[in-house]
């Protein structure tokens, strides 16, 4: 078996097509033809049902195809690090994460890990939690911290905290002037904003399952894209909007915020990583957490923490 007959193999089932696939793959295409073939004689199995158009996979070709499609990112990221290594160029370490994470641990782990590792190139990219599933395993990123519970084979999870919640008001809000935590039940009858629309599952979905939850109905709920709009809705007195404490810093000037009281109004911080790289990087970033964790800084101190590193 071939790397190129993987490449031709996995062209044709993503096309559906020998005719299309063999224009992408700049071949003729008999020859395309052939490789298939080949290939299917060797593994003793029909991969590819040829009655049907567009073509379909047989069941043992769509197991092919995921397997495949893995081996193939692999080889390409094997071989974009090595000619890095060999061009002298730092490797390159990515981390996606929600927005909200941004005001609460990840500035200060980046810090560490640069300090622990001066050579690697550190990007963030912000992403939904659900968009980090696919990345990590299409190898876009390497580090994931969202919010959104999830179960996947080929990616582990660790809940590092429970972060408590806060509710966003707009200044002219009747409950606006007190500071002390604020009781869920107190928002019945709200208009309120949650974030992200999409995709979903997402943070919009915790939020609205711990007002079902408590049984406390709502007046209306709007949907938006990202936090930064739902807060400037708050601000212009559209609604209110539940948030994690830590981005209590954006909009201090026109909105005002209050802890929620309720013990299980809270939202995790979830670290994922593929299952692959468990004995990598990521015994080392657990340690520098737990170091962070330790020094006890301000965006920590409304969590409820998790140190064990265990499976969420």
């Amino acid at each position: 078996m071939e790397v190129r007959q993987l490449r031709y193999f996995v062209a044709v089932a993503t096309e559906r097509n020998f005719s299309r696939a063999a224009e992408i793959l700049h071949i003729a295409q008999p020859p395309l033809s052939r490789q298939i073939q080949q290939l299917e004689e060797e593994l003793g199995v029909s991969l590819i049902d040829r009655t049907n158009r567009p073509l379909t996979l047989t069941q043992a070709g769509r197991f092919f195809f995921d397997q495949a499609s893995q081996i193939l990112r692999r080889l390409d990221h094997v071989r974009d690090q090595t000619q890095r290594i060999g061009k002298s160029q730092r490797e390159r370490f990515v981390i996606g994460c929600v927005g909200s994470t941004l005001y609460g641990g990840i500035p200060d782990l980046v810090r560490r890990m640069r300090q622990h590792w001066p050579d690697l190139d550190i990007e963030i990219r912000e992403m939904m939690s659900t968009e980090q599933v696919a990345a990590l395993k299409e190898r876009h990123i390497d580090l994931g911290f969202g919010r959104v519970r999830f179960n996947d084979k080929e990616v582990e999870r660790i809940t590092l905290r429970e972060e408590r919640l806060a509710v966003a008001l707009p200044p002219s809000h009747a409950k606006a002037g007190d500071k002390e935590p604020l009781a869920l039940r107190d928002l019945e009858g709200e208009s309120l904003i949650v974030y992200p629309g999409m995709p979903r599952p997402s943070f919009a979905d915790e939020v609205l399952n711990l007002f079902e939850e408590n049984r406390v109905p709502l007046r209306r709920v709007e949907e938006v894209r990202e936090i930064q709009t739902a807060l400037g809705m708050v601000a212009a007195g559209a609604g209110i909007c539940i948030i994690p404490v830590a981005s209590q810093r954006q909009r201090p000037d026109d909105v005002v915020y209050r802890i929620i009281a309720d013990e299980k109004a809270t939202s995790p911080i979830i670290m994922s990583y593929r299952r692959s790289d468990a004995k990598s990087r990521m015994d080392t970033i657990k340690q520098l957490i737990r170091e962070m964790y330790a020094d006890n800084p301000p965006w920590l101190q409304l969590s409820n923490l998790r140190l064990d590193t265990g499976e969420a």
